[in-house]
């Protein structure tokens, strides 16, 4: 098949960044002990490809039993960006991400970022990357990933039986369904599969043009 464009999440899907996420939050909460310390990292490696300031309101929420103002918030935000922004720029590609994002480039196929990272944030890192140039567009939350998705879709004017999303989560993968567009799992050799039955999945970003 000749995609018309290709959706890429970003963490554990162009970098190997995942596991950089899973230590900032398990370092945040360890203050409380090992016990809400675990259900954090459990529930963060459960719900990949959300928002961390959706995990950050269900911590507060069910686990610290804590109020959570809009300050705070936006505190916790900027404490994750210090832990993790490095981390992600020192982060080996994906085996196979780069060269699929130039295959892609040189063959006239568009391609788009849609993260669960911050929208400037993961603009930020992609341009320090130096990887920008070859996407269309990139975007982050706050905005859900299907709601992203939907809106490229509709403004591109795209077919959705000749696009695809490249993804590590069941965000990536509701994106997809909910869009009604082709889905590649990518999964690394430690993690499990956290997709449905009969969903193809790989352990490196390699598609067929």
């Amino acid at each position: 098949m000749r995609w018309q464009a290709i959706f890429f999440d970003f963490d554990g899907v162009i970098v190997d960044s995942v596991d950089v996420k899973t230590k900032a939050f398990e370092q945040m909460f360890r203050q409380y002990g090992a016990e809400v310390k675990e259900a954090v990292v459990s529930y963060h490696l459960k719900n990949s490809g959300v928002s961390r300031y959706e995990k950050f309101k269900y911590y507060y929420e069910h686990l610290l039993q804590v109020p959570l103002t809009e300050k705070k918030l936006d505190e916790l935000g900027r404490q994750f960006s210090e832990l993790v922004v490095q981390k992600i720029l020192d982060s080996r590609f994906i085996s196979g991400a780069y060269d699929t994002i130039i295959k892609l480039y040189n063959s006239n196929i568009p391609s788009f970022i849609v993260s669960g990272t911050p929208e400037k944030e993961i603009k930020t890192i992609v341009d320090k990357k130096n990887i920008s140039f070859f996407f269309k567009e990139v975007h982050g939350s706050p905005r859900k990933k299907w709601e992203i998705t939907a809106d490229i879709i509709k403004r591109w004017n795209l077919n959705k039986e000749k696009c695809l999303f490249i993804g590590d989560a069941l965000s990536d993968y509701k994106a997809a369904a909910y869009n009604k567009i082709y889905f590649l799992g990518i999964e690394s050799k430690d993690s499990k599969n956290v997709f449905p039955n009969g969903t193809k999945v790989e352990q490196s970003v390699n598609i067929e043009l």
